[in-house]
């Protein structure tokens, strides 16, 4: 979600063949709200990502199967059921917790973060509104949260 900008919804509806090589570079197909397709080119990052992923999960054999599948109970296996929205949540949480981080982060903390940083460096609204698959720069524009920082220097601004 943070490299494509993607939707829950459509990170979710994956299946491993809308993981797929063209012209000798991995893309990825998201299968968006109102049934829209959108297909982009992967950042190398979840490029390598993704291929790692499907070979340790060991769900490549099965271009039909779900890309991100429920895990069965406690066994350690894997389902062949795609996961839903809130056990996405529930997962992304556990995650965060074990990783440490303190901030409550969801599912649209990645698709906030990715066009943030993809702004950040140089890209433009325009560009990010395309891949993020949005009707409006204005709907783009509120996920960009390079305004959203106050700086430590600013607040030791405050003397009295």
């Amino acid at each position: 979600m943070v490299y494509t900008f993607a939707r829950i919804d459509a990170a979710l509806k994956m299946k491993i063949e809308d993981v797929y090589t063209q012209k000798r570079r991995t893309w990825v197909r998201l299968h968006e709200k109102g049934g829209k397709r959108h297909e982009m080119p992967c950042h190398h990052n979840l490029d390598a990502y993704l291929h790692v992923y499907i070979d340790s999960a060991g769900i490549g054999d099965n271009p039909k199967n779900a890309l991100f599948p429920t895990a069965m109970g406690r066994t350690g296996k894997l389902s062949t059921r795609p996961m839903d929205q809130p056990n996405a949540y529930r997962m992304i949480a556990r995650r965060a917790l074990e990783a440490g981080i303190k901030s409550k982060i969801g599912n649209h903390s990645f698709r906030a973060t990715g066009i943030t940083e993809y702004l950040r460096n140089g890209g433009r609204r325009e560009i990010a509104q395309q891949m993020a698959n949005h009707e409006s720069a204005r709907t783009t524009g509120l996920y960009d949260r390079r305004d959203d920082e106050v700086s430590l220097d600013e607040v030791e601004r405050i003397v009295i």
